[in-house]
């Protein structure tokens, strides 16, 4: 039976209450003092852990305070910077273009601006997304990382295996002013609860609003 959207948006309704009411202190799990850190970490996080990259930018940001620090780094020292990473010669790459272009265009900083962003080398919509819902608290949409996109496909909650359209998808169910914090609540239930290799649904507390697996499904 094919889920109407009133009933889909019904059941996030009680979902958020829950994530909320459990997870009162989720937050972003990188490091950072500044967006440019955050813009950092976020590149560096692509197909890594938060922990590793929070071990590496512990001494990089120490290194590299500024766009121009990253803009005139000689990329194999940035490149043994970050290898713990992985993918670390793209990602350096990315750095020292990201750094010239803040450079060129906006005198250093960070822009306050989700197309200025993704604008920037190595920077797609999660990055910006991170970036702007984090260090300046704007909801420019909701961060799609692996926990969102598996736990939203379990929980019925979307009928798509692409991100964007996950993005987009979760973007008119959940209320605007849950878009920054939704995805902290998901991915830290996605580690603790409904982790990839185990679901652990008979301690879940969102069991009543998911159809998965049905057997647990009770009221």
């Amino acid at each position: 039976m094919i889920e109407s959207l009133e009933r889909k948006k019904q059941r996030i309704k009680k979902i958020l209450f829950l994530l909320k009411k459990n997870y009162p202190t989720a937050h972003c799990a990188l490091n950072f003092t500044n967006p440019l850190e955050l813009l950092v970490a976020t590149q560096l996080s692509a197909q890594c852990t938060d922990k590793r990259v929070n071990q590496v930018t512990q001494k990089l940001f120490k290194k590299y305070k500024t766009a121009k620090d990253y803009a005139q780094s000689k990329l194999p020292e940035l490149e043994q910077d970050i290898k713990s990473t992985g993918f670390f010669r793209n990602k350096a790459r990315h750095l020292k273009e990201t750094g010239l272009k803040l450079e060129k265009e906006h005198k250093g900083i960070v822009p306050k601006n989700f197309k200025q962003l993704t604008e920037l080398p190595g920077v797609g919509n999660k990055t910006a997304h991170v970036v702007m819902g984090n260090a300046f608290h704007i909801p420019s949409g909701v961060v799609v990382d692996t926990h969102v996109k598996r736990l939203s496909q379990r929980m019925a909650l979307v009928e798509t295996k692409s991100v964007q359209q996950i993005e987009k998808k979760l973007e008119t169910l959940i209320p605007k002013k849950y878009w920054i914090i939704f995805s902290h609540w998901f991915i830290e239930h996605g580690r603790k609860i409904c982790t990839a290799r185990k679901t652990h649904c008979s301690i879940c507390f969102l069991h009543k609003n998911c159809p998965y697996p049905k057997s647990l499904n009770r009221n």
